[in-house]
């Protein structure tokens, strides 16, 4: 009789989410890529993230290698919206909600600002190699909290 034993993964944690997003954006040369924490100033997520392309067609190369990524690991979005116009996307991961934006809408819309009071998040992320993050994203990784530090990819 063969072995047909599946291989079945835990969920991955909101922090490894958050971590495996970050991965996936720094090695797609995402800009001024910030992580919010906002679990004690909303209900419906734990982390926003935030990041700016150059360009449509670089807004959407981040998108769909996040999804990739994500899929990677077993996770699908609970939603999407705005891949197609690549100027401000929208990736709902239940407790991780992922914002692309082109780089004048980022600043005409400032979620940061409307976030101000959310701390910022630092991850120490020394390879931002996809596959190093989905085989490492299993793990529980602890981000650091510190509200006065801003991560830049």
């Amino acid at each position: 009789m063969e072995d047909c034993t599946a291989i079945i993964r835990p969920p991955l944690t909101s922090q490894a989410l958050v971590e495996l997003a970050v991965r996936t954006l720094m090695a797609g040369k995402a800009l001024d890529l910030v992580v919010l924490e906002v679990k004690e100033l909303c209900s419906f997520a734990d982390y926003f993230i935030v990041a700016s392309g150059t360009s449509r067609r670089q807004v959407q190369a981040l998108a769909h290698q996040l999804e990739e990524a994500q899929a990677l690991a077993g996770v699908k979005p609970l939603g999407e919206e705005g891949i197609q116009e690549g100027v401000w996307v929208l990736l709902d991961y239940n407790d991780v909600v992922i914002h692309l934006f082109s780089e004048a809408l980022r600043e005409f819309y400032n979620l940061e600002g409307l976030w101000s009071e959310a701390p910022r998040i630092t991850l120490d992320i020394k390879d931002p190699g996809i596959a190093a993050a989905v085989s490492s994203a299993t793990a529980d990784p602890q981000p650091a909290t510190d509200p006065d530090q801003t991560h830049h990819g």
